[in-house]
């Protein structure tokens, strides 16, 4: 112990006298006597050149600074410029950030900056934002300047736009790489154009203030000539109306046959009142013999667009405006809306496998050189896209490709300018999300045109129609309250409208038997025209307008008949109108009363609409109504069966009631809690008010749903078999189906309420994401459900398209007999088409000389990878004249392996085309040339894909 002390003492010591001995051998010695002159230089010349610096001392600290500065300035004197450069740099690199800070003070002082290069300085984006006021002619100037400038004056989105103003678009899609597109394109328009500078303008048309040369007598004659034509003119139109106001107007009695002769024997209703739904009367208990369905579809063509307007209106109004009407075949009941067009509108129904091509011919066969006012789109949809064909979905991803552009930029031609009232209504709720409003900001900046669309505030399967509208003239974006059913009533009659928007589902059950039974006897009639017959058929038939209730009358039938169920009265017919006649009373009152304080605070002050309240408590009163819903599958089948298990009288087996009913009574406990939490954020509503983190909440138990979804097709395929095995539960649910406990809808109907709900969530919770600004303190939580619901949604699609798809593979490979399996890897079905396979005797005579002798009637099945024809039969009825095609497998075709060509039309056949195979040919026709140019379109499309995924 004492030796390590000894020696820590021993090592401090000896460091002590080192440090004195340095500091001795560095220190500054004063003069001494006997030290010379060139002994005290050598000491201060060590001094200078060493490392060591005198802390104690700041007088000898600055004289040895001052003689180092010097030293070193000294040599930068005798450095060269590359030297000075890197003795800066290396100096700088060493300083710290405040340091650099006085050495660019000092340079800003000694050298100031005087000019600067704009776009150097500023940021990319302002730079930009400057040269986007700039015509084009100056950035072509600026582009000259530097390098910088031109990579500046030459970015896509200075003239982007100003050719899109201009109606200029890419022909095809530019690269990644791809730089300066845009102003290639549009000196290339600009070059295309025949146009004058002003100075040839004027040598050629003169100006405004140069007198005119011809003589006064020519130009009074011309004025002479002008009125003339004007007083003709005048006649003319006077002996029109006077023309249309004497002729009888045509009644559903009468015929067209005895009035004005001409083969066309279909009843045609016309009726002045606009809310009544003209079109084609198709009854064979009225007498509607197959002769006359087939005048009236050579009468109207293969695809003609059938108007209920007369020929004779329209032959006297051929430049008048016109409202158009696109209706896709997809829609279910598309024949209730045919039927229901007004007198004024022209409806286009256009196939769902079909193109854009082929649907730009339609409505310009319908146009016929008049002009547009508006045109509306009903198509299916949802609220971020519609599905205008089969694989092209319009939404603002895709709006901008080629494709799109081309077909909306043609159709804008024909529809009159914005200022003149041009617009376009979209029949599904795009103002209800964020995608959809930008789709139509879009739209709406690419066709230059009004674009109207609803804005989703009513639950239901086509209800959105029926709900207030945006507001085209504000922008894609505005909302403003409008009359229910907004522009929509514009195109469809009322009544028309309201019964297809609420009763679709079963309208189209109803149609499909229609379809069934008598598209047979109108084969040869186009698909519009079929379509009017069967929408005014179940519109006679039905009666569907005095089925048209309103929603006052539909609640007091249902409070009624409830509290007649509860009653044990002798009278029910008493009974109900005695309940109806206090309801009327009630109801006036209130009716009164809410008009005095409405009147009341609109005499006070504007009432400035609160659309996230609407919103919420249209959510709130839909979950009260899946709420019941969901109770009455738990009452009225799941407890009566759970019930007759215990009792040992099974109805249906405790696996068959676990599958159909068991995650019901589940999903039934979280919905109630979630409309018990909405219940208390209604009563204490405001602007601030949240309702995001109570469907937040409700989306993290989403999984039952997903496996309700999972298991649904396997619950209707066991209702089924049961239904067909076992007679107790036949029985049971004769007894139980639509009848007022079961809000009039069966178990299969009441089972596919969830799936109902989840796509009512998604729109509603769009609709409440729009009308909530982000700084609202419910914003995140809205996304984020709303991000949750859209992915279920998509899950939902999925399981439905694979549903449909293997669906349609069993109906197929039913419908064909011998025919292999069809069920391999991911094939399905795209299109189908009847035609006739004929042969020539001879193949050395020329293609357009050569004579064909019809073979055999061919289906052609078009799968995603192989094309298969089938032999076509028809076998009738007896004493009807009802038949059905029977189809015979004939021959299989990869499509890798098939090629296509045309036959020119000649005067021995028309509308044929070739279909080659490894092994042989098949020469095939069509009826009409559409059919052939469709269904080869959609061939050589799906061939080009079979070839590329392979």
């Amino acid at each position: 112990m004492c030796n390590h002390g000894y020696l820590g003492i021993l090592t401090i010591w000896t460091s002590v006298m080192e440090d004195n001995l340095n500091a001795k051998r560095h220190s500054v010695t004063p003069w001494k006597p006997g030290v010379t002159d060139h002994d005290a230089h050598r000491r201060a010349s060590d001094a200078r050149f060493s490392c060591w610096t005198p802390l104690n001392n700041q007088t000898s600290n600055m004289q040895l600074f001052e003689e180092r500065i010097n030293l070193i300035l000294h040599w930068f004197d005798l450095w060269t410029d590359r030297q000075r450069k890197h003795m800066l740099q290396s100096v700088l690199a060493r300083c710290t950030k405040p340091q650099l800070r006085s050495c660019r003070d000092l340079l800003v002082k000694t050298l100031p900056v005087t000019r600067v290069d704009m776009a150097a300085v500023l940021p990319r984006f302002l730079s930009l934002y400057i040269m986007s006021f700039l015509s084009p002619l100056d950035l072509c100037y600026a582009a000259q300047v530097s390098w910088h400038w031109r990579l500046l004056s030459e970015q896509d989105c200075l003239w982007a736009g100003r050719c899109i103003r201009q109606g200029w678009f890419l022909p095809y899609t530019p690269g990644e790489k791809e730089f300066g597109v845009w102003k290639n394109h549009y000196i290339y328009c600009v070059n295309t154009l025949d146009r004058l500078t002003p100075r040839e303008a004027a040598r050629q048309y003169g100006t405004l203030n140069q007198p005119s040369d011809e003589p006064a007598e020519e130009v009074e004659e011309r004025l002479q000539k002008r009125m003339v034509r004007q007083s003709i003119r005048a006649k003319i139109e006077e002996e029109k109306r006077m023309s249309l106001t004497s002729r009888r107007a045509w009644s559903s009695s009468t015929k067209l046959g005895e009035s004005g002769g001409g083969s066309i024997q279909t009843r045609i209703s016309w009726s002045p009142r606009t809310f009544e739904p003209p079109g084609v009367s198709l009854s064979t208990s009225r007498g509607l013999s197959l002769e006359r369905a087939m005048s009236f579809s050579r009468a109207s063509g293969p695809h003609s667009t059938f108007t209920s307007r007369p020929a004779s209106l329209q032959a006297h109004q051929p430049h008048s405006a016109i409202r158009m009407l696109l209706v896709s075949n997809r829609i279910p009941a598309y024949e209730l809306v045919l039927s229901g067009a007004k007198a004024e509108v022209d409806v286009v129904l256009y196939d769902h496998m079909g193109t854009f091509s082929a649907l730009l011919s339609q409505v310009e066969r319908a146009v016929s050189g008049r002009t547009v006012q508006r045109i509306g789109l009903l198509a299916p949809g949802g609220t971020e896209e519609i599905h205008l064909f089969n694989h092209n979905c319009l939404s603002d991803r895709t709006l901008l490709t080629p494709a799109h552009q081309e077909f909306w930029q043609k159709l804008c031609v024909l529809v009159a300018p914005a200022d003149q009232g041009g617009g376009i209504d979209i029949f599904s709720p795009l103002a209800a999300s964020i995608s959809g409003v930008a789709l139509m900001q879009t739209l709406c900046t690419l066709t230059g045109l009004k674009v109207w669309a609803p804005m989703g505030l009513a639950t239901g399967s086509f209800q959105n129609i029926l709900s207030e509208w945006s507001d085209g003239s504000v922008g894609a974006g505005g909302i403003s309250s409008q009359q229910l059913g907004g522009p929509a009533l514009q195109y469809v009659s009322a009544q028309v409208l309201q019964s297809w928007c609420r009763q679709t589902q079963w309208m189209e059950e109803a149609l499909g038997e229609m379809r069934r039974s008598l598209e047979p006897c109108l084969q040869q009639a186009s698909l519009q025209a079929r379509g009017r017959a069967l929408g005014h058929s179940l519109w006679e038939r039905v009666s569907l307008e005095d089925m048209c209730l309103s929603e006052d009358l539909s609640q007091a039938l249902t409070e009624g008949l409830t509290a007649l169920s509860k009653q044990k009265d002798t009278k029910p017919l008493e009974f109900l109108a005695t309940f109806l006649t206090r309801w009327k009373g009630a109801k006036g009152a209130a009716e009164a009363n809410r008009t005095d304080d409405v009147s009341q605070n609109l005499g006070h002050a504007k009432v400035q609409m609160d659309w996230r309240g609407v919103v919420a408590r249209e959510l709130h009163h839909s979950e009260l109504l899946y709420i019941s819903r969901l109770e009455a599958l738990v009452k009225a089948y799941q407890e009566p069966l759970t019930a007759a298990l215990n009792s040992n009288r099974a109805i249906l087996s405790s696996a068959d009631v676990h599958v159909v009913l068991s995650p019901v009574a589940h999903i039934l406990n979280i919905n109630r809690g979630f409309q018990v939490a909405l219940d208390n954020r209604l009563q204490k509503w405001g602007a601030e008010q949240c309702v995001g983190d109570v469907c937040l909440e409700l989306c993290t138990q989403l999984r039952v749903y997903t496996n309700y979804f999972n298991n649904y097709t396997t619950a209707l395929s066991t209702i089924d078999k049961r239904r067909e095995t076992k007679p107790a539960f036949r029985a049971f649910l004769k007894r139980t189906d639509r009848t007022l406990t079961t809000h009039m809808l069966s178990l299969q109907e009441l089972l596919l309420c969830p799936m109902w709900r989840i796509q009512e969530y998604t729109t509603l919770l769009q609709a409440l994401t729009v009308h909530t600004h982000s700084g609202h303190p419910d914003h995140t939580h809205l996304l984020s459900a709303l991000n949750t619901l859209q992915r279920c949604t998509q899950f939902i699609q999925e399981l439905k398209r694979n549903c449909e798809k293997d669906w349609l593979l069993e109906e197929t490979q039913k419908m064909i007999q011998g025919c292999p399996s069809l069920r391999e890897g991911n094939r399905q079905l795209i299109t189908s088409q009847d035609a006739a396979m004929v042969q020539s005797p001879s193949e050395d005579i020329p293609e357009s000389l050569r004579i064909f002798e019809h073979v055999a009637d061919v289906g052609l099945f078009l799968f995603t990878d192989a094309l298969v024809l089938t032999r076509r039969k028809k076998q009738h009825t007896p004493f009807t004249v009802v038949h059905r095609s029977t189809h015979t497998f004939l021959a299989s075709v990869e499509l890798a392996s098939l090629a296509v060509r045309n036959i020119l039309n000649s005067r021995y056949v028309s509308h044929a085309f070739v279909l080659e195979g490894p092994c042989r040919s098949w020469v095939c026709t069509t009826e009409h040339g559409e059919e052939m140019e469709h269904f080869l379109c959609v061939l050589r499309s799906t061939m080009q894909t079979a070839l590329t995924m392979s």
